[in-house]
């Protein structure tokens, strides 16, 4: 039922940091999206586990609290001048968590908002692995990890939401 209010703050926090990134946004401004996004899936996620009644609802809530920690810890990052080594051994952490539910959602998806948001998974756990290889091995990829990250930012969240939104009106 949140899934277009998630997805539509999710989408702005990765175009976003996207063009942070690229240096196009600075450290310290890039700060108040990825808190405002860590309140909002924070939220959605307590409230999902709050009405939990099923090992379904307890995984939704669980996945969208990945996405929360990430943000909450790429502001707190930008606030102390942090390295992001820590992030990148949790963004490794969340590929590998995340990777399941992509190929699970492909195997049973009944209809093609399902295999969407399957690719979504495996966009996103792609996604998560660069930043570990960026932040935790060092390994330059910083400029093709700006790209993907604000590639995933519009097309797995932002333009999806304004989808569902449009559609639900």
């Amino acid at each position: 039922m949140l899934l277009p209010l998630s997805l539509l703050f999710v989408g702005a926090v990765l175009t976003l940091n996207g063009l942070w990134m690229l240096k196009r946004i600075s450290d310290k401004e890039i700060v108040i999206i990825n808190l405002a996004v860590a309140v909002i899936t924070g939220t959605v996620a307590l409230m999902g586990m709050a009405e939990a009644s099923t090992p379904v609802s307890v995984k939704a809530a669980a996945l969208t609290l990945l996405f929360t920690l990430t943000y909450l810890w790429v502001a707190v990052n930008r606030l102390t001048g942090s390295d992001g080594r820590g992030l990148g051994w949790f963004s490794l952490f969340v590929a590998i968590s995340v990777l399941p539910e992509a190929v699970a959602t492909l195997r049973h998806a009944p209809d093609a908002m399902t295999v969407w948001l399957g690719c979504c998974w495996a966009c996103w756990a792609g996604l998560w692995s660069l930043n570990f290889l960026v932040l935790a091995l060092e390994r330059p990829l910083e400029r093709a990890t700006a790209i993907a990250t604000l590639a995933s930012g519009i097309l797995t969240a932002w333009m999806p939401a304004l989808t569902m939104l449009y559609d639900a009106a």
